[in-house]
């Protein structure tokens, strides 16, 4: 008996299996949230984030946050400014729910080292970096303060070189290292290592707050440097916080970590949009992310020749022809022009001497 086979289905007869998450359908239209409030991130603290609704009104308060769920892992950094919605009063037990990170005027990266491709963002929208650096105990590191004002470059930030405890060593180096650059150098004493009197406190010179004060006015400015170079002193100072302070190990020569997480804070008596972004002493800074390009234009002295330069130019000391080496020989480039070349060439990694690898570890202690 030849077998009957089915010719037409029933679609009744279909077993529909139902989704285990749910029968709404899958979009990938997201919510614009077209009402939700914006305010500017000034702290983070494991995966909490404070930030400023209503800054410069009567209304202005603080709103802790968690991130959505469609914001996966993206960095959300002080500084930024995000879209809140939720419970955004502020007061105290409440929760908003942060569901978008606002277009960014300004970045400010690094790496962990000169191999490490992937970036960290350090904050954003800021306007200016305030390189702060310790004329002694722990000494300066001219190839830090270079990698920081490649790093600001590079962001499009303007960088100001801020250097601390010039009553316990003059620190007339660095200031001849940068004379023939346009970097705005500010200096300042400090009693490290002393008592500080009743009038200072903070143990800082306090001729330096006005016009520093000055400088911050109207800009959101990150200070960057070592641990125990007087970061945290400078704010205090400024700010009137109570930021932990510390001393810099006599054996050693570093400081002790005394901010753990980046935070903004305003100046006192300052002008509506300032901030200060105080952050945690860092030991490393690296340049990874940065094309060679923008690391020789950081350079503005030796940049210029570079035009002059034949295609493909490395800067190495084997690079022929290289008309910034040549510039330099002439003496255009000052007499530090020499020690410049050579940094330049660190960070661009055709540095051949010994030294370069055994400071590529930290990568800013030459």
């Amino acid at each position: 008996m030849a077998k009957e086979y089915r010719t037409s289905w029933d679609e009744h007869a279909v077993r529909i299996r139902p989704n285990k998450k749910g029968s709404r359908p899958r979009t990938k239209e997201r919510p614009k949230y077209e009402d939700a409030m914006i305010g500017r991130i000034i702290t983070v603290d494991r995966g909490r984030y404070t930030a400023i609704v209503d800054e410069g009104t009567t209304q202005e308060r603080s709103v802790l946050a968690v991130r959505a769920k469609q914001l996966h892992r993206q960095a959300i950094v002080v500084g930024d400014r995000v879209a809140l919605v939720g419970d955004t009063s502020g007061r105290e037990g409440t929760l908003a729910r942060l569901v978008r990170i606002e277009e960014r005027d300004t970045v400010l990266r690094r790496s962990a080292d000169d191999t490490d491709p992937y970036e960290r963002v350090v904050v954003a929208n800021a306007t200016q970096l305030i390189i702060v650096v310790a004329a002694a105990n722990p000494e300066p590191r001219t190839g830090f303060i270079d990698r920081s004002i490649v790093a600001a470059f590079d962001a499009g930030i303007t960088p100001i070189l801020c250097i601390t405890k010039t009553d316990v060593k003059h620190p007339q180096e660095v200031l001849d290292y940068y004379a023939h650059t346009s970097l705005k150098i500010m200096l300042s004493g400090s009693s490290d290592g002393l008592a500080p009197s009743e009038e200072n406190a903070q143990g800082l010179d306090t001729t330096l707050i006005e016009p520093l004060t000055q400088v911050l006015d109207e800009h959101v400015s990150v200070l960057l440097g070592h641990s125990g170079v007087g970061k945290s002193t400078l704010v205090n100072a400024l700010t009137g916080a109570q930021r932990d302070t510390g001393h810099v190990n006599a054996v050693t020569g570093r400081g002790r970590h005394t901010s753990s997480s980046a935070l903004a804070l305003r100046p006192s008596h300052s002008s509506e949009g300032t901030w200060i972004i105080d952050t945690p002493g860092i030991r490393s800074f690296g340049l990874a992310h940065i094309p060679a390009e923008n690391i020789v234009s950081a350079f503005e002295d030796l940049s210029p020749a570079s035009a002059h330069c034949p295609k493909g130019c490395t800067h190495g000391y084997d690079a022929t022809e290289c008309a910034i080496a040549e510039y330099v020989q002439q003496g255009h480039a000052g007499e530090a022009g020499e020690a410049r070349l050579e940094s330049l060439r660190k960070l661009l990694g055709v540095a051949e001497d010994s030294s370069a690898n055994a400071d590529k570890e930290l990568g800013v202690v030459y």
